[in-house]
């Protein structure tokens, strides 16, 4: 029997097209390629990155708020404004996104949009995907505090007293004058008082490993995403949108997730300290 010819919509060769892009740049050594970005001023970006996340949570809410009160201009110059510092990573991802988007144009598949607004589009999916990267870190912290602490810690601040604590009954024991056997016995008894001090300061170390973390956390997440199709999903996605010359979300949702992870992160921390 005589094999069909492919589909030729328009469509169908678009997502043909997209699965061939996230393919090569998400699969193992695409994201392997691209993290050789990273190795660079990015380090020194991601715990900035870190500290600006509230405040871009804070103006991706208002922007949408104040365009319903009637405030649009003031929304809409909100929504432009640039919270993140840029790491070469995400210019990176917006580069090959974009020439991308160039090359489909070329073959006719491209949506009809503006070159600002494909440049936003662009720029929200490097956000995106940065979220996705402090989603896995703030699970893998989590892990480590079920599988170290036997307790949940879905983010630094509720790691940073167990694990502090650890490290506060680890020095008190070697420096226990009677040795450490005896050490371990005096401490077991009577555990060692945690200092504000050294809570602090395992907090702050503990965030800049997670700042860390996250920056290299697409060698996980990429492939793991590629392999369910969130990849595929989100490029087609931005795509649907531009096709329909849409502004895009104010917060999508993974920033949503990324941001709830340190809202529960907060809550159960304070919650332990009261009941402690």
């Amino acid at each position: 029997m005589a094999l069909q010819p492919a589909d030729p919509r328009p469509m169908t060769r678009r997502e043909t097209e997209v699965r061939r892009f996230v393919r090569a740049r998400y699969g193992p050594r695409g994201t392997l390629a691209l993290h050789r970005h990273a190795l660079g001023l990015d380090l020194l970006r991601a715990p900035v990155n870190v500290m600006l996340s509230p405040l871009f949570l804070l103006v991706r809410l208002a922007a949408p708020l104040l365009r319903r009160i009637g405030l649009r201009r003031a929304g809409d110059w909100l929504s432009r404004r640039q919270i993140f510092l840029k790491s070469d990573v995400a210019q990176r991802i917006e580069a090959d996104l974009a020439h991308f988007i160039d090359d489909l144009a070329e073959k006719g598949l491209a949506p009809q949009a503006a070159p600002q607004s494909v440049a936003r589009a662009v720029s929200d999916y490097a956000e995106t995907r940065n979220a996705v990267s402090e989603i896995t870190t703030s699970v893998l912290v989590l892990g480590s505090g079920l599988l170290l602490f036997h307790r949940a810690t879905p983010g630094v601040i509720s790691l940073a007293g167990p694990v502090a604590h650890l490290r506060a009954q680890a020095q008190a024991v070697e420096d226990f004058a009677l040795g450490s056997w005896a050490g371990r016995m005096w401490y077991g008894a009577f555990p060692r008082e945690l200092s504000s001090v050294d809570l602090l300061l395992t907090g702050v170390v503990l965030a800049m490993l997670a700042s860390v973390l996250t920056t290299f956390a697409g060698l996980v997440a990429d492939p793991v995403q590629l392999w369910t199709g969130i990849h595929k999903r989100r490029v087609l996605r931005l795509l649907r949108r531009l096709d329909r010359a849409e502004d895009g979300p104010g917060l999508g949702r993974e920033h949503v997730l990324a941001r709830l992870g340190d809202l529960s992160d907060a809550a159960l921390s304070l919650w332990r300290s009261f009941k402690g």
